[in-house]
């Protein structure tokens, strides 16, 4: 038998905050599942009497049965939303679930190409010569050089690029902007991309840095197309994608010494936290590096 409270809930949920079914199916069955964990032999919950360490311990037994925790912090960010409402309907004083830590999730290292086979991807890969195969080079060149999100680089406008400071102006997330600087090489694919995209005939009418075949302005999906197709050519990886050039480039600055705070700037994290996750993976490369150089890490 569901908890009259629950039911009330699920109701609030539907009716005035127009959760979906799908949002109601994942918190019903958490909130209940605290429920039988509070009061086994059946019987009514006094929600106001649940402390702090009942909800440890259901996390605890949780995690005993080996739930994921994705899973566990989704039935405990559940069960706060429960409390609130139930504290704005006055049943209680407080949250107990609210200083209740869930579950640390496993970051998932990011994918990146490594340093040789982008190397091989501008060094020996042969573009064509015309507006397109500029066009593509120098999207791939851009990504791997600035660190910039495909948004980010579909949103690029002539004015965007800076020849006197060398820098390009990047609209991030939440329309911030921020100034990334470019290289010599960088510099050049963009003199010599210019004149051909300048001769396109939607050219005079987008203020767009790339233009698409049939559209002003290139779009996500064709970019992500480009940025497939060439690196299918030079990694073996499943993912290839414009967020794995990003990936790319932050590994690449921090295995060249570059400090984990200019890589935050560049790359428009609000938070270093977000950086760190390349660390990790450069670290891991190091440990690599020594199990294949050492002649004594295996002992």
């Amino acid at each position: 038998m569901t908890d009259q409270w629950i039911e009330h809930f699920a109701t609030y949920l539907r009716t005035s905050r127009h959760y979906s079914e799908q949002t109601l199916s994942a918190y019903m069955p958490a909130l209940e599942a605290f429920a039988e964990f509070i009061a086994p032999d059946g019987g009514s919950v006094d929600w106001s009497m649940v402390s702090k360490e009942d909800v440890r311990e259901w996390v605890a037994a949780q995690m005993e049965q080996r739930l994921t925790p994705a899973t566990i912090n989704k039935r405990l960010s559940a069960l706060r939303s429960f409390y609130r409402f139930l504290m704005m309907r006055k049943v209680v004083k407080t949250d107990p679930a609210h200083t209740v830590n869930g579950p640390k999730k496993n970051k998932k290292l990011p994918f990146f190409v490594r340093e040789k086979e982008m190397n091989r991807l501008f060094d020996e890969l042969v573009f064509p010569t015309d507006y397109v195969g500029h066009r593509d080079r120098l999207i791939l060149l851009i990504f791997y050089s600035t660190g910039i999100r495909l948004s980010e680089l579909v949103g690029l406008n002539l004015s965007s690029v800076d020849f006197h400071t060398s820098t390009i102006k990047v609209l991030g997330k939440r329309d911030k902007e921020r100034i990334v600087p470019f290289g010599n090489e960088l510099r050049e694919a963009i003199e010599e991309y210019l004149p051909l995209r300048n001769s396109q005939p939607m050219a005079e009418h987008s203020p767009a840095l790339f233009l698409g075949q049939k559209v002003p302005r290139i779009t996500h999906v064709a970019v992500g197309k480009i940025v497939k197709q060439y690196l299918s050519q030079v990694t073996t990886q499943q993912r290839r994608s414009p967020h794995v050039l990003r990936h790319s480039f932050a590994t690449a600055m921090l295995n060249n010494g570059a400090e984990i705070e200019v890589v935050r700037q560049l790359m428009g994290h609000e938070s270093v936290a977000t950086t760190e996750i390349y660390t990790h993976t450069t670290f891991e490369e190091l440990k690599k590096a020594y199990r294949r150089a050492h002649p004594r890490s295996e002992d």
